[in-house]
């Protein structure tokens, strides 16, 4: 009986001792959290560097991350990858698509899709948006798997319905030609219209193209106007083309409509 106590004090002890150990990690990863957030890069890489090295795998990505851009530290590839593998073998889904980037690109280490493809597909099934968007655009280009418009299209929407507006565009795209999907220009409006709703340019530029032919929209030269406008105001090149071009179809007084109409969006979408 006098042992069956002990030991189960024994147990509450340690579980008191570590819980107090996470909430003061989780207290420290905070507090470098808020130091990155505010510009104060050599605090926080100290202390993601602190943590990183107790084995905290959201520290580690962290501290890959600072490398992989050069925040606070000179930019490592190299580094980077070392400090996201760790993360990686604790399954973080950011590391695993940060290694993906890598190995896409060849930052670091020798360029290789299949890796890639690897990596996005193992943090993609972990519901991370950005390894879904990236995972489509191998199946939509066949890099590192067989090129499958239908498969990058599953992946496309699933990062779309979390909001990634490069997805959303993309989805756009495939509706518009017909890949992988049926090929429905209404669709790919309203997905061009939720990317451009999130200042991506070229989904403002292909949405102005869509209300300067009709396809999928009424056709509406104003509307046109303002969507190449805009994404014209971001240099977007191909869209600056397409405002001139179009304005030689509309009056002064038109192109000084559709001008008010993209400053009302700006203003609108300021925040």
């Amino acid at each position: 009986m006098h042992n069956t106590i002990t030991v189960n004090l024994f147990r509450l002890l340690l579980a008191v001792i570590f819980f107090a150990m996470s909430a003061g990690a989780q207290a420290d990863l905070q507090d470098a959290t808020e130091a990155y957030e505010k510009g104060n890069y050599p605090a926080a890489l100290k202390e993601f560097r602190r943590l990183a090295v107790s084995g905290d795998a959201t520290a580690q990505y962290n501290l890959g991350m600072m490398y992989h851009k050069g925040q606070g530290v000179a930019q490592d590839f190299k580094e980077a990858a070392v400090w996201y593998r760790y993360a990686v073998k604790q399954g973080d889904a950011d590391a695993l698509n940060s290694l993906g980037i890598l190995y896409q690109y060849g930052e670091g280490m020798s360029r290789d899709y299949d890796e890639a493809a690897s990596l996005y597909h193992r943090a993609a099934g972990q519901g991370h948006a950005g390894a879904q968007f990236n995972l489509g655009q191998m199946y939509h280009n066949g890099k590192g798997v067989p090129q499958n418009y239908k498969e990058a299209a599953w992946w496309y929407r699933k990062a779309a319905a979390q909001g990634s507006a490069m997805a959303q565009y993309n989805l756009g795209v495939l509706y518009a030609n017909g890949q992988g999907l049926p090929q429905d220009f209404k669709e790919a409006a309203s997905w061009y219209l939720k990317a451009a709703e999130q200042k991506n340019s070229k989904a403002q530029h292909s949405l102005g193209l869509m209300y300067e032919s009709g396809q999928g929209v009424p056709q509406d030269w104003l509307q046109a106007h303002m969507w190449y406008n805009l994404a014209a105001g971001d240099g977007y090149e191909t869209a600056e083309r397409s405002r001139r071009s179009i304005e030689y179809k509309l009056a002064a007084a038109q192109i000084e409509q559709a001008q008010a109409l993209a400053r009302k969006w700006l203003a609108e979408h300021s925040k």
